[in-house]
């Protein structure tokens, strides 16, 4: 009963489809990877601009189209999606206890249920996240519960739930963060999460309407760009892109802006709040002035949802399940949990 009502609100949201020595060397990895970058250590400048967000391609979800334009301010980005051991680093200097980690308040769940839900016993609601587990054979693909499972004692440092740590996966980006999370982060840190806009502008890395962060081809000249699924989605990762599950941050070719996995590896949290249709309004501007997202969250294929749009793609997108790995894709997804496949970036103004 626990487990069933504890992944109704994630449902459709996921469907869309340290030892000293160890830190030390993840950390000569991650700085390799953002030599260059300017101005701010580990962030990347980008000037202002007018871009085509969103996609008219009919090979897609219809929550990105139409395409329209906008204008962005410029603004700081991180190169890299934070590590485990940057969340590391925030957590000890401030104490922080993640969502994952508090037991569920019923009277928030509640919110995200339908009416008249049966309250879940006090004694039965423990901390916990989403786990990717893979199955080990074919499953039905319109049932995820067959492979998402909400884990008591999953979080941050114990991705995979109790039992799991952070052992070689110091520079691989932390998951199981709820969006209060990576604003907590980001607010520490003197900086924030981007906009659906600004994140998309930063992804696209000055390449106007293609279909992926570096051109139409997905795996141009037969190398892999992104962290994705290959195989047969969800029981079979063959790997073929050589990881199963996150990767180490700036393992593939950044964009064109010098910004590393912007697609794949994990979804990313936005600042704003997900509506279904929101693109059918911002079309209707010539051009929309660095907007901020919605007033409130929308989504009819989930009515008591509050989603926050995350995106991206990771490395559970399957071109057998889901294709979500492409600049113009998005999705809500329930502000309060974590899930083993998303993370964040954050942005900073230009003063």
């Amino acid at each position: 009963m626990i487990y069933r009502i504890l992944l109704l609100p994630l449902l459709s949201t996921l469907c869309y489809a340290c030892n000293s020595s160890e830190a030390a060397s993840d950390e000569t990895h991650v700085t390799a990877a953002v030599a260059g970058v300017n101005a701010i250590k580990g962030m990347v400048y980008l000037p202002g601009s007018t871009f085509t967000m969103g996609t008219n391609d009919e090979n897609s979800y219809p929550a990105e189209r139409p395409a329209h334009q906008v204008r962005v301010k410029a603004f700081y980005i991180d190169a890299t999606e934070v590590t485990n051991k940057q969340f590391k680093a925030f957590v000890d200097a401030t104490g922080y206890v993640t969502v994952a980690e508090r037991k569920p308040d019923w009277e928030e769940l509640k919110k995200q249920l339908p009416p008249g839900t049966p309250k879940i016993p006090d004694n039965e609601l423990v901390a916990g996240a989403m786990v990717f587990e893979a199955p080990d054979h074919p499953v039905d693909k319109s049932d995820i519960s067959n492979w998402w499972k909400w884990v008591p004692g999953a979080d941050w440092k114990h991705p995979q739930g109790p039992g799991s740590n952070l052992d070689g996966r110091w520079d691989h980006p932390v998951v199981q963060v709820a969006w209060e999370d990576a604003n907590a982060y980001a607010k520490w840190a003197g900086k924030r999460l981007p906009t659906e806009a600004e994140w998309e502008y930063a992804a696209r890395g000055g390449m106007e309407e293609k279909r992926y962060a570096w051109g139409d081809d997905f795996t141009p000249g037969n190398k892999y760009m992104a962290n994705t699924f290959q195989g047969h989605f969800p029981d079979k990762d063959a790997g073929e892109d050589g990881f199963k599950g996150t990767a180490p941050v700036a393992s593939f070719p950044p964009n064109k802006f010098g910004l590393y996995d912007m697609i794949g590896n994990v979804w990313e949290w936005t600042a704003d709040w997900y509506d279904a249709d929101e693109y059918k309004q911002l079309a209707a501007n010539k051009i929309t002035d660095n907007p901020k997202g919605p007033a409130a969250t929308r989504n009819p294929e989930n009515p008591y949802a509050i989603e926050r749009v995350t995106k991206g793609g990771s490395f559970l997108c399957a071109n057998d399940y889901c294709i979500n790995y492409r600049p113009s894709a998005r999705r809500g997804t329930a502000f309060d949990s974590g899930a083993s496949h998303i993370g964040f970036r954050c942005v900073k103004d230009v003063r």
